[in-house]
């Protein structure tokens, strides 16, 4: 593993333990082997532990009283209100984007879906997931709002696990998939009443995965 350079020490070491948890490497209710991590990353605890705390603010780490941090467990509940709320702001992102958005953004997007639909023809997830994600941000982009943008962002990093799965079931692919041939339809023709209604169902439709694929605790047990 390529050592992180001392310059972005906590910066670089939160990434890499955010895209451990986002890709199961490092499953809910883990301790984080503190130790271990500081060895592959070349760097002291110091950094590390600053790591920690940027995601334990972005709810995606618990930290522990003297007993350092474990990967947050994601219940059902807490699911439900952040996709409440990440809903009502990508449908307002939809109307948004509409109103300001340019026919070379519009075609950017375009292009973005077709070869994202590409590797879903290959059934190639993780790339498919990579494009995904770019789309929803420009759409973000286009709404010319940063405030919400941002706001988006940091809900988006607690639940990016559950939203990117790759324990994605088929039928909800496809589903997935018909959702954004919607989306660029609505772009199209600037239908921001309609996209912001595609980009609040959208969002619930993950729920239903992350339910049906077992990557969210029963709240009995997620204690």
């Amino acid at each position: 593993m390529i050592k992180i350079q001392q310059n972005t020490l906590h910066g670089e070491a939160a990434a890499r333990i955010r895209e451990m948890i986002n890709d199961g490497s490092l499953l809910p209710g883990i301790r984080i082997p503190e130790k271990q991590l500081c060895e592959q990353f070349g760097i002291s605890r110091t950094p590390l532990r600053e790591a920690l705390k940027v995601l334990a603010s972005e709810g995606m780490v618990e930290l522990l009283p003297n007993r350092g941090a474990r990967v947050m467990r994601l219940t059902r509940q807490m699911l439900e209100e952040t996709y409440s709320v990440m809903g009502a702001l990508e449908g307002l992102s939809g109307e948004l984007a509409c109103r300001y958005i340019t026919e070379q953004e519009v075609a950017d997007i375009q292009a973005l879906h077709y070869q994202m639909l590409a590797y879903y023809k290959r059934k190639e997830i993780r790339p498919y997931f990579e494009l995904n994600h770019r789309i929803h941000d420009a759409i973000m982009v286009a709404s010319r709002n940063e405030v919400l943008r941002e706001t988006h962002s940091s809900l988006n990093y607690r639940i990016q696990r559950v939203r990117y799965s790759t324990r994605m079931v088929g039928d909800y692919w496809d589903q997935a998939v018909a959702d954004h041939e919607a989306i660029i339809d609505c772009l199209l023709a600037r239908d921001g009443e309609r996209l912001g209604r595609i980009l609040r169902e959208h969002l619930r439709h993950k729920l239903v995965v992350a339910a049906e694929s077992g990557v969210i605790d029963d709240e009995r047990t997620a204690g």
